[in-house]
C-alpha cells in the first residue's frame, strides 16, 4: 500500500479542527442586517457607527468600508429576490429558517448573483462567516444552500422563480425587481402608463443614491462647496441652484462647511419642496414662516436661511423632543430669527391666522425614499397607510388654520402613495372628518423651474427614475377664508 494513500474506513482518522477565520468585513455586514432585523434599525443609522468603529480599531481601510457598505444595502435592496431564490434551494419554508441563518444564506447570494466576487470566494467566506457566527453544524446547512445557487447566473434564477410578466405581471416585478407585491402595485397606481415607466422606477429603487449636499443660502454657495471638493469629487445639482452632488464614496462630514452648519446633507427633492413653498407668489405680508413638521431638520434649515434674506423669521416645531434637539442642531448659526419647539402641529400651541407660509412635510409611509432606506419596503405593510391617514389630514387642516388668509401652505410627503398625497388633500378641501376648508390649490410647476416631466398638475410628483431625488410630493395651497 502506497504509505501516502490516505486510509479508508474506520480507521481513517478524523481532520483536525480548524478554527474559522474571522472576515471583520463580513461579520460587520452581518451585525448591521441583524440590527435592521432584531431592533428594526435602519441601515443608514446602524451603518455608520460600525464604520466608524472598524476604521478607529484599525480593521478596515476605505476599501473594505465600500465592500462592507454595498454587502449590507445590496442584500437589503435584492431581499425579496434573494428569499425568491433560497426558498427554491431549501425543502423547508423560508419562513422555518431562524432569522440569522437567512441573514448569512442572503449575504451569500448577494455576493454570488449581484457582485463580481468569484464564485469560489463568495462560497467559502460566506461559509467561514457561518462557522463563526452560527456554528459549525448551520455552516453545512449554509455551504449546500450556497452551492445549489451558484449552479446559476441572475437571470437564470428570474426565469425560475419569477412568475412570466404576462401570467402575473404585479408579482413579476415584484421578485424581479424585490419589493413586496402591495408596493408595486402603489407606485404603479400612482405612477401610471404601462411596463416601462413601473420598471425603470423600481430599478432607481435599487440603485445605491447620489449624497446631495444643499448649501444653505447666505451662508455657503453651491460654487463654494464644488471648490472645496474639486471636479473630479463633485458635480452641480440637477435642479436646486443650492446642490451640490458629491462622488461615490464621498465623507459629507469631513467638509467643514458642513461641520460648521453652513451647508448639510439633503436630498435635491427636498430642496425643491422648501424653495417651492419660499418662491410661491404672496401679496401682503411675508414676515412669519412655520414648519410644522420640522425634525430631523434639513427643510427647516434651508427655510430659515432663505427667511433670513428676507428679513423674515421661522418658527420650527417638532413633536418629539429629541427630533426638535436635531432641528436645533440643524439651525444653529443661522443668522435670521427663528425658534425650535417640542409641540405637536394637530394641537398647536400659536394662534389661528399667525403665518404667511407654511409648510408640512408629514410623517408617512416613507414609499418615496426606498434608495436610501431599502428596508422599508419590507417592514410596512399596506394598512400602515390607514395609520397615517388620521395624522396627515389633522395636519394639514391644522397648517391650513395657522396660515393667514391670502397665505401658503405646502403640503409635502415623502411618499408617492395616492392615499397619502392627492387623497390626504382633496380629502380636507372636502371637508371629510372636519369642516371644509377654504383653499384653493396654487399651480407648484413653475416653482420647479426648468425641472422636467411635472405632470399635469398643479401638485408636483417627483420620481427617482425621471428627476433623481427621492419620490417627494408637494401640494401647494392658498388660504381664501
Amino acid at each position: 500500500m502506497n504509505q501516502q494513500a490516505r486510509p479508508k474506513g474506520p480507521g481513517r482518522p478524523h481532520k483536525p479542527y480548524r478554527r474559522p477565520q474571522r472576515d471583520p468585513v463580513r461579520i460587520l455586514a452581518f451585525e448591521a442586517l441583524r440590527a435592521v432585523d432584531e431592533r428594526d434599525a435602519y441601515a443608514n443609522l446602524v451603518l455608520p457607527p460600525l464604520l466608524r468603529k472598524a476604521r478607529e480599531q484599525g480593521d478596515f481601510d476605505t476599501r473594505d468600508a465600500a465592500l462592507a457598505t454595498e454587502l449590507v444595502y445590496g442584500t437589503l435592496r435584492r431581499q425579496g429576490t434573494y428569499d425568491a431564490v433560497i426558498a427554491a434551494c431549501i425543502d423547508r419554508p423560508l419562513r422555518e429558517v431562524d432569522p440569522p441563518v437567512l441573514d448569512v444564506l442572503s449575504l451569500g447570494a448577494h455576493q454570488l448573483l449581484g457582485t463580481r466576487i468569484p464564485t469560489h470566494a463568495a462560497v467559502s467566506a460566506s461559509v467561514e462567516l457561518a462557522r463563526v457566527v452560527l456554528g459549525d453544524g448551520r455552516a453545512k446547512f449554509v455551504n449546500a444552500v450556497l452551492r445549489k445557487i451558484s449552479r446559476a447566473d441572475l437571470d437564470s434564477w428570474l426565469e425560475q422563480v419569477a412568475p412570466p410578466y404576462d401570467d402575473d405581471a404585479e408579482e413579476h416585478l415584484a421578485v424581479v425587481h424585490s419589493h413586496p407585491r402591495w408596493v408595486v402595485s402603489a407606485l404603479w397606481d400612482a405612477l401610471g402608463g404601462g411596463r416601462a415607466g413601473i420598471e425603470d422606477l423600481l430599478e432607481a429603487d435599487n440603485e445605491r443614491p447620489e449624497v446631495t449636499l444643499v448649501a444653505r443660502p447666505g451662508r455657503a454657495t453651491s460654487d463654494e462647496l464644488l471648490d472645496v471638493l474639486g471636479e473630479e469629487s463633485a458635480l452641480p445639482g440637477r435642479w436646486s441652484p443650492y446642490a451640490v452632488r458629491m462622488a461615490e464614496g464621498g465623507e459629507p462630514g469631513l467638509i467643514e462647511a458642513v461641520r460648521e452648519g453652513r451647508a448639510g446633507v439633503q436630498d435635491e427633492g427636498s430642496q425643491l419642496v422648501a424653495i417651492a413653498l419660499a418662491n410661491a407668489p404672496l401679496e401682503g405680508s411675508d414676515s412669519r414662516w412655520l414648519d410644522g413638521c420640522a425634525g430631523p431638520g434639513g427643510k427647516a434649515a434651508l427655510l430659515a436661511a432663505l427667511a433670513a434674506q428676507r428679513g423674515a423669521s421661522l418658527l420650527a416645531s417638532e413633536k418629539q423632543p429629541h427630533r426638535a434637539r436635531l432641528v436645533a442642531q440643524a439651525l444653529a448659526g443661522n443668522p435670521g430669527p427663528y425658534q425650535v419647539i417640542a409641540a405637536d402641529g394637530t394641537r398647536p400651541p400659536w394662534s389661528p391666522g399667525t403665518f404667511d407660509r407654511v409648510l408640512v412635510d408629514v410623517p408617512c409611509s416613507g414609499l418615496g425614499a426606498l434608495r436610501r432606506r431599502p428596508e422599508a419596503r419590507w417592514r410596512r405593510r399596506p394598512e400602515d397607510l390607514d395609520g397615517f391617514a388620521p395624522l396627515q389630514r389633522a395636519l394639514l387642516r391644522e397648517a391650513l388654520g395657522a396660515v393667514r388668509v391670502g397665505g401658503i401652505v405646502g403640503y409635502a410627503t415623502c411618499s408617492p402613495h395616492l392615499a397619502e398625497t392627492r387623497v390626504v388633500v382633496a380629502d380636507v378641501l372636502r371637508g371629510r372628518g372636519g369642516a371644509p376648508v377654504e383653499a384653493e390649490w396654487v399651480d407648484a410647476r413653475p416653482l420647479m423651474p426648468g425641472v422636467p416631466a411635472l405632470g399635469e398638475g398643479p401638485d408636483v410628483q417627483l420620481w427617482p427614475h425621471l428627476h433623481g431625488t427621492d419620490a417627494m410630493y408637494l401640494a401647494l395651497l392658498r388660504r381664501t377664508a
